[in-house]
Parts: structure tokens; C-alpha cells; sequence
């Protein structure tokens, strides 16, 4: 069978797709489909297989065996951070590309963003829309899709102040971890986080693509106690920051503040786990911290309930659940077509293809 070509003969490729792999023979099929399809054809991607313990690695070596763009490189495991790392240190395209072994591109997303990153060489880190595949939001797009085809600018003050600016469907030049290093091989969680941090203090230009271009899957089986692990684990990165930039005092105020919202997520998470086991007493204690943490009235209240009245809370949030799942689709197709008497125009069947449009390929128009 015939091989894809690297490019120019003899030449590196141009960009390094880095894909750390963990017990992943379920989804990274997808994922190396994904990557072969791209429009772009002019890159490396290079598998690092972390330790599985499953079919992992003979998947990736099949794949490798029909396509020499395929590089399949066997560790233990040491996590995410590690297997990222390690790939970087072998990869030889100016552009390293983040693509996690349960995600997938759309076909043309590494020729749109290297189409960016080409007419502006000021971009160091280019992040990309992405829609929500699987869990309690999936088909909804991570940014709002209103904003595509601009390109947002991410500030220091921003990536602090909203930890989800970006999306791990990124790429970004080589110079970047040249200056600031590799991923932080002592986070388990957040590493990605923490190194977009630290290229927008080294000052490095951070942009935004909002246009979708990949899905970013979300385990259904997703509980809340995973909220508070990765909060938890953005408190280092935030810390490190803090430390890097003592004689920022905005930057500092704006890391304090975040601190402050962590702490207000993961008791209400904690207490969104006690309600969905049926631990009322543990419920009304986080309730009770709430009340404290914010002083606002209706934690005492859903406290009070929950000891006088515990069928009440959980059937009002059962309804709250319920309501947002029947009222997503309405909010997503606002969001495409913001104009009132634009959605009213179409036939539902039309309304309803464009949605499915926005699901699969990111784009309306």
C-alpha cells in the first residue's frame, strides 16, 4: 500500500500532532481517523502510549504500519504531562499541535488554523472552538458560535479570571516551550492550563478561533466529584502565576478573586453530589458553608429544606434538569441565529438540519 508523503522530501514535517494515549482502544480509532483526514496533510503525530494496559498500542501500531505519519513511542505510565512532554521531545515540526487520544478534529482544522497562523506570525498560541461530544452537554459548542470568524486575543488577566478561555484543541509554535518549557510533569490535572499561563506572563500573543472545529468529548458517566478534583488542581497553576508576578498587584487581585469562586464551585459541586446520593445531612452541612461562604439567604433556606422537606429539593432539582435539557436545543439555536425573525423564517426541518450542521461540522453558512 502506498504511503502519504511527509511534504518536501527529506524536510520535517511542519506541524507535530501530540497525542498522549491511556487505555484508549475504545475511542482513538476516531482520533487517528480524525488526524489522517485533515485537509492539511503536511505533519508527524506522534502517539505516546502511557502505560495501557489494553489494546492501545496494537491499534496505533496498525496505523502506523499503513502510514508513516504515524509514530507509536511505549512508556510507563507517568501521566498526561509526561506523555506530552515526551512527545515534544522527539517532534520535529515548527507547530505543535494538542490533540488528546478521545478528541477529534474536523477535517479541516489543522489547514484553518495553520491558514491563521500563517498571516499572523504575532500568534503564538491559537486555540480553536470545539462542540461538546457526549455528557450532560453534548452538541452545545464549548464558545459561543455568534462570535466565529473573528479572532479573539486572550489576556493574562482573562486566562485568570475565566479558566476556560481556552480549548485543548490548540497548537502553537515551537518558540513557546522552547522559552518557557515543556507541561508541568507534576500536575496530573490542569497541565495544560498551567502552560498557557506561563507563555501570557512570558508574553506570549494567545488567540481564539470560535469557529468549531473538532469534537471535545465529555464522559456521560461524569460526576460532580470530578468538578472538584479539577478545581482543586487549577489552584496550583493560579498560585504558581501569583508567585511569577508579585509586582502585578492586577493580576494578583484577579487570582485572589478566582480562588474565592473555586472555593464557591466545589462547595456547591459538593453539595450537588450529596443531593444526587440522597445525603441530606452532608447536603445541609454544605448548604450551611454556602450560607457562611456568600451569606446569601437562599443556602439557609435549601438548608432548612432539606431537613424539613427533603423530597422538595430533590424533585425542584430533578425539574431544573429536566428544563435544561428541554430548553438547550431553543438556547443553541439562538445562539446561531440570533435574529429572531431569522429562525422564525425557516421550516422546523430546516431549523432542525442546521442545528445537526452545527453539531457535525461547526459551520452554517
Amino acid at each position: 500500500m502506498s504511503r502519504p508523503p511527509l511534504g518536501t522530501p527529506g524536510a520535517p514535517p511542519t506541524v507535530s500532532i501530540l497525542t498522549p494515549a491511556y487505555n484508549s482502544a475504545k475511542f482513538i480509532r476516531q482520533t487517528l481517523d480524525s488526524a489522517l483526514g485533515q485537509t492539511f496533510t503536511d505533519f508527524e503525530m506522534i502517539v505516546i502510549d502511557d502505560g495501557s494496559t489494553d489494546e492501545t498500542r496494537v491499534i496505533v501500531e496498525e496505523y502506523a504500519g499503513r502510514d508513516d505519519r504515524v509514530r507509536v513511542i511505549s512508556q510507563s505510565n507517568a501521566g498526561i504531562a509526561a506523555a506530552r512532554n515526551r512527545a515534544m521531545s522527539v517532534a520535529r515540526g515548527r507547530f505543535l499541535a494538542l490533540l488528546d487520544s478521545d478528541d477529534v478534529w474536523l477535517p479541516s482544522y489543522l489547514s484553518e488554523q495553520m491558514a491563521i497562523l500563517s498571516e499572523r506570525p504575532d500568534i503564538a498560541v491559537l486555540s480553536a472552538n470545539a462542540i461538546n461530544f457526549g455528557g450532560a452537554f453534548d452538541g452545545s459548542p464549548l464558545l459561543p458560535i455568534r462570535a466565529r470568524g473573528r479572532i479573539r486575543f486572550v489576556s493574562l488577566l482573562e486566562l485568570v479570571t475565566v479558566e476556560d478561555s481556552l480549548c485543548i484543541l490548540s497548537i502553537f509554535r515551537r518558540e513557546v516551550t522552547d522559552r518557557i518549557g515543556g507541561f508541568d510533569s507534576t500536575l496530573r490535572r490542569s497541565e495544560d492550563y498551567d502552560l498557557w499561563l506561563r507563555a501570557a506572563v512570558a508574553g506570549f500573543r494567545i488567540a481564539v478561533n470560535p469557529k468549531p472545529l473538532g469534537l471535545y468529548r465529555r464522559r456521560p458517566d461524569s460526576v460532580s466529584a470530578d468538578e472538584v478534583l479539577m478545581l482543586e488542581a487549577m489552584k496550583v497553576p493560579l498560585n504558581k502565576v501569583g508567585r511569577m508576578c508579585a509586582d502585578r498587584p492586577e493580576v494578583i487581585a484577579a487570582i485572589r478573586l478566582q480562588l474565592g469562586r473555586f472555593a464557591h464551585r466545589c462547595l456547591l459541586a459538593n453539595a450537588r453530589t450529596a443531593l444526587i446520593d440522597g445525603d441530606m445531612p452532608k447536603f445541609a452541612t454544605q448548604m450551611a458553608s454556602l450560607a457562611l461562604h456568600t451569606g446569601a439567604v437562599r443556602y439557609r433556606l435549601a438548608g432548612w429544606l432539606s431537613s424539613t422537606a427533603p423530597f422538595t429539593i430533590r424533585w425542584a432539582y430533578a425539574c431544573k434538569k429536566a428544563w435544561i435539557q428541554i430548553t438547550r436545543p431553543r438556547r443553541l439555536l439562538g445562539a446561531v441565529f440570533p435574529s429572531w425573525s431569522e429562525r422564525s423564517a425557516m421550516p422546523r426541518d430546516v431549523r432542525t438540519h442546521v442545528l445537526r450542521k452545527v453539531y457535525v461540522e461547526g459551520d452554517t453558512r
